[in-house]
């Protein structure tokens, strides 16, 4: 956002439903409509109130709604990050963990754990992983294939909210 000004939770409490949308899309993976529900709950008194009512907007979705968000994800160390095709935090959060400097071996045990678990529960697993490292991320990833679908729905967007959390505490100054 070169020439703008920073995003600051006084300017975001002013803006009307679309630029908040526009501003503040990228929390959470491809899902905009996350923060574009929370947008009534405003004025936000802290960044972390914000975020919460985005949590509560999350929360009060239905499954479908969060499934999709889940699906929205890509899978680590996937197709779309050896294609480049992941979006800009995606990409930024998993070189932090480094996911973009895996040895053959463990790209091949992430990809054997990322098939295992799309074929248990039907979407990408979701890890916080500027929380994680390589290591922490493998373990989860083959703990959590013992979870029920409805577990590991909640996991994930748990995940989520750290994620979105970290997102929208490097793009809004105090």
């Amino acid at each position: 956002m070169s020439g703008a000004p920073p995003l600051t939770l006084a300017r975001l409490n002013s803006m009307n439903r679309t630029g908040f949308t526009t501003a503040l899309g990228f929390a959470f993976e491809l899902s905009p409509w996350v923060v574009e529900r929370a947008w009534d709950e405003r004025p936000f008194t802290s960044l972390a109130a914000m975020h919460d009512g985005m949590m509560a907007v999350l929360g009060a979705s239905s499954t479908a709604d969060k499934l999709a968000l889940i699906r929205a994800h890509p899978e680590l160390a996937g197709k779309a990050a050896i294609a480049k095709a992941l979006t800009a935090e995606s990409n930024a959060e998993q070189a932090s963990a480094g996911l973009d400097r895996l040895t053959p071996e463990e790209f091949e045990r992430f990809h054997q754990l990322n098939s295992a678990y799309a074929a248990r529960f039907g979407f990408p697993f979701i890890i916080a992983v500027r929380l994680n490292d390589k290591a922490s991320i493998l373990a989860a990833m083959q703990a959590r294939l013992n979870n029920d679908e409805a577990r590991e729905i909640a996991e994930a967007i748990t995940q989520i909210g750290h994620i979105s959390r970290l997102r929208l505490q490097d793009a809004v100054r105090a």
